[in-house]
């Protein structure tokens, strides 16, 4: 077994940004950056707030200000998506192939297919947004914070309106989306907050919603036992009807006596309501977590590692993590300063933070797809089983959309030391190897006839000056890549245009020969085959797997 520590020293822009963090600290702050802004920050902001970089999106931002930018980014959908649909069957007797399922009775011989058809049609939102957009993004932090596993929830419908919730409140109020999340189905599925009753209080809501969703572990929060068992009590009564897929409250299973909290609450006492009134209580709650300075903090830093960096020394919490937090309490929660603040920054854009960060699978493959501009049919059914195709090699990679290994979300945002390490290991980077060479090659098959690949020539044909070999390389690093790499790097990859030649127009003759006869297949194999053998190894290096 190949020690992990030493595996990852194939990563030599990450060690050596390692090794600079130990001898020197960045001195960033949450200043508003008034640098360049070209394509090497364009590309950086990009990647940091979608899935991978498209072409297309990377000149929309080329011709902006950074404040269009951000406020492109951060603009708020004002459209649903078309929901989920049946991929999966012809036989399902509730639901055509091809048409949504969300208002069709439970089935429990398609239910699992459902929920993965949930899945697939939220991977397709992130692959196709239609303009820049930090919004699946968020959506995603936001999955990961607020973790729900659809195993465990069972159910295809309500997967389905969690994920609508989240994405409700994604670039909304982080208070509402905290209330809404409480009750809803799923999460109360999730957490067994339907057992929870006043013969009975079950504490594991209560519990994660302070350790893990509001004031968290860090050194200040001082929440006790005592504080779990009180705001158990003050949950009780929430039940699912399954019919309509909605909660109720339930007032003869609520406790409706008084709740006392510690001093880290201040000492606050919440008074029990009977009846229908009960369902008051969560909002005195609520307010009463949301008073204190760590709900802030720790959500700031769970945005800080997502987007910026795992690390967080004491000089970070002083100058990015308390002033984000003095945003969010003075905007009452509000997500969009916090991000306008974060992502304006010099410190954000400083460039010790950035290529320094391992891609999750998801940044990984589809962004993979959305870089390289790898066709998908045009039927939506096919689709879908394209996207289940790329679904199950993250799940193999260890990130399967809406089923986090715990409540906690995914261990590389939150298990120290590690963190972002945690995505490659002796069995995950061979996987992400065999991803890259599968695609530049036979592809993964979609049905017969059909398979998801890299369409090497057709994406070199949007390149803005493909039969120059030079600025092929230049544009292809650009790319795949989050930095630039050394020229030595970029002769290597002309070598493969050239075919183990020497003279550049031994690239620029065979791709003239092509564009001037595209349907010979003589002229169309020998570009394609340099192109494969070029972006085969550029997906295969270290290089590839940091942004």
């Amino acid at each position: 077994m190949i020690n992990r520590r030493s595996f990852l020293s194939r990563f030599a822009p990450l060690r050596a940004k390692n090794e600079v963090a130990q001898q020197q600290q960045s001195s960033s702050t949450l200043a508003p950056y008034t640098g360049a802004f070209g394509t090497p920050q364009i590309t950086h902001l990009l990647r940091r707030t979608m899935f991978g970089v498209s072409k297309a999106h990377l000149q929309t931002l080329q011709g902006m200000t950074l404040d269009q930018a951000i406020n492109l980014l951060l603009t708020v959908p004002t459209s649903s998506p078309t929901p989920p649909i049946n991929h999966y069957s012809t036989t399902d007797p509730d639901v055509a192939l091809g048409q949504t399922w969300i208002n069709a009775p439970f089935n429990s011989v398609f239910e699992g297919q459902r929920r993965n058809s949930t899945k697939l049609w939220w991977m397709n939102l992130m692959r196709t947004p239609a303009t820049p957009s930090i919004f699946e993004k968020m959506v995603l932090f936001w999955h990961n914070h607020l973790a729900t596993e659809s195993d465990v929830v069972a159910s295809a419908l309500l997967l389905y309106n969690h994920l609508l919730t989240l994405r409700q409140y994604t670039l909304g109020n982080f208070k509402q989306m905290v209330h809404a999340v409480t009750i809803d189905p799923a999460m109360l599925r999730y957490l067994n907050g339907v057992q929870n009753t006043k013969n009975n209080p079950d504490e594991n809501y209560a519990r994660e919603l302070q350790e893990l969703f509001t004031v968290g572990k860090g050194p200040d929060s001082q929440y006790t036992e005592e504080d779990v068992q009180a705001a158990a009590k003050v949950l009780t009564g929430y039940r699912i009807n399954f019919t309509t897929f909605t909660y109720f409250f339930l007032p003869t299973a609520h406790d409706t006596s008084n709740k006392q909290f510690s001093a880290f609450y201040n000492n606050t006492i919440i008074q029990g309501q009977t009846g229908a009134a009960g369902e008051n209580e969560l909002s005195a709650l609520l307010d009463m977590i949301f008073a204190t300075q760590e709900v802030a903090k720790h959500v700031c830093r769970k945005l800080y590692r997502f987007f910026v960096y795992y690390e967080i020394t004491d000089q970070i919490e002083a100058d990015i993590i308390t002033p984000l937090a003095n945003i969010f309490r003075d905007n009452n929660y509000e997500i969009l300063p916090v991000l306008s603040a974060l992502l304006r920054s010099e410190h954000f854009f400083d460039s010790y933070y950035s290529d320094c960060v391992i891609k999750n699978p998801l940044d990984f493959f589809v962004g993979m797809c959305r870089e390289m501009q790898i066709p998908f049919p045009s039927d939506m059914v096919l689709t879908y089983q394209a996207t289940e195709r790329i679904r199950t090699q993250c799940t193999n990679l260890q990130l399967n959309p809406c089923d986090p290994p715990s409540v906690s979300g995914w261990p590389a945002y939150y298990q120290e030391p590690s963190f972002h390490e945690l995505w490659i290991n002796t069995d995950t980077f061979s996987k992400r190897m065999e991803i890259g060479s599968t695609m530049c090659n036979n592809g993964y098959q979609i049905i017969v006839g059909q398979r998801l690949k890299i369409d090497h020539v057709g994406f070199t044909l949007t390149f803005d000056n493909p039969s120059d070999p030079n600025a092929l390389v230049d544009e292809a690093v650009l790319m795949l890549y989050s930095y630039d790499v050394d020229q030595e790097f970029k002769d290597y990859l002309k070598s493969f245009l050239l075919s183990g030649q020497t003279s550049d127009y031994y690239w620029s003759d065979a791709w003239a020969e092509y564009t001037s006869n595209p349907t010979d297949t003589n002229a169309y194999n020998t570009v394609n085959s340099r192109l494969k053998a070029m972006f085969e190894y550029m997906l295969t290096q270290a290089e590839y797997q940091l942004y």
